[in-house]
């Protein structure tokens, strides 16, 4: 078995090849490449290039393993645990490089997870698209059929990463240049940036932009307001193991108990949703003035006339539910001066999410919005 330090100096070995050969592929059949780009450059399932960078590092680990048995549950002596490199040993190499990968296991998507036989070639695993599995898997097949080397599959499965990453990074940089080269010009009326952020909110995949859209505003306007925003939490972090009492947590300055909590609702607010905060506020024991819901949908006024009827009975604590567009139109019209500052800031937060909560794509769409927008398109 090959020790930690060890596993992390092969890891690294494997990014050195494929960076000294970022320009040209290390595997000369043509069809065996199409299939690692394919697998690498399929956005809308990132699971299947972490299996095959698991099950890769397994093999180059220990040679006399199969490739295509990455679950213990298998129970012969060539299988092994790909979940157990793939979190204690890909995760930090993933981020490290930035390499456009999912952040977290594949072997806890529904497809991969529960299995305990062979992952096969003829092994119909319920996934989609259906092609990508059917070339992973085959990719797993040569290797283990000694038709590719382990070691040279893994560095090209990295290189196209690091040619994605690259191009992802440059296609960035063009469009955050192409919108400093219009600073001088008269900036976006706080109508124009609604539109904006309404367009970028109607993009798919859009469920933490609320966050940023309040965030964003605070950090315009704490230093008035005296009050700050704490840092935003990850989109995946449990209030129950981070002890927050909301999405966006607000303070007075000099003071860190939050005295505003918002929540960000993608959908419509309901009865469950305000008994479910009440029992937060009341866990936390934080001294909360405002308990404000942001939704994108539609607000149901019975909700709204329930959650008001707890401001006596809780001692003074409101709660209350804002349109998500309305709450950024009043702010931007009530700082009308700062309007600028503010989509400044809202970019620098959205540049600044991890992909796991912002796609790339999701990045783009905004700079490419904001680009027509400020271009008169």
């Amino acid at each position: 078995m090959v020790s930690h330090h060890s596993l992390d100096h092969l890891l690294q070995s494997v990014y050195d090849q494929a960076w000294q050969n970022i320009s040209d592929s290390v595997i000369a059949d043509e069809t065996m490449r199409d299939m690692v780009d394919y697998v690498c450059r399929n956005l809308s399932n990132r699971a299947c290039v972490r299996l095959l960078m698991s099950c890769l590092l397994g093999k180059m680990e220990n040679p006399l393993i199969d490739p295509r048995k990455p679950y213990t549950e298998i129970g012969t002596a060539d299988s092994f645990s790909g979940r157990t490199l793939d979190e204690r040993y890909l995760t930090a190499f993933i981020t490290k490089h930035h390499l456009p990968c999912n952040p977290t296991t594949a072997f806890l998507t529904p497809t991969l997870r529960n299995i305990n036989r062979p992952l096969m070639p003829d092994v119909g695993l319920v996934g989609r698209p259906r092609e990508l599995y059917v070339k992973t898997l085959k990719l797993l097949d040569d290797v283990a059929s000694e038709r590719m080397d382990a070691e040279n599959l893994f560095v090209e499965t990295v290189r196209v990463l690091l040619v994605m990453r690259d191009e992802k990074m440059a296609r960035m940089q063009s469009l955050v240049n192409s919108l400093e080269r219009t600073e001088d010009a008269l900036p976006l009326s706080s109508e124009q940036i609604v539109t904006l952020i309404s367009q970028h909110l109607a993009c798919k995949g859009a469920s933490r932009l609320p966050v940023l859209i309040v965030a964003a505003a605070y950090q315009v306007s704490g230093e008035i307001l005296g009050e700050f925003s704490r840092p935003i939490l990850s989109h995946n972090a449990a209030d129950l193991q981070t002890h927050s009492v909301g999405d966006v947590e607000i303070c007075l300055r000099g003071d860190d108990s939050v005295v505003t909590a918002y929540e960000m609702k993608m959908k419509h607010v309901t009865i469950e949703d305000i008994d479910a905060a009440i029992t937060k506020i009341i866990r936390s024991g934080a001294s909360i003035n405002n308990y404000i819901f942001i939704t994108t949908d539609h607000i149901d006024r019975t909700v709204t006339e329930y959650a008001s009827k707890f401001y006596e009975e809780m001692g003074g604590i409101e709660i209350a539910i804002l349109d998500c567009i309305g709450f950024l139109r009043h702010f931007l019209h009530f700082f009308h001066r700062t309007r600028e500052f503010y989509l400044k800031n809202y970019q620098s937060l959205l540049l600044a999410e991890p992909d796991s909560a912002v796609s790339s794509t999701l990045k783009e769409a905004f700079l490419a919005l904001r680009q027509a927008a400020e271009s008169g398109d």
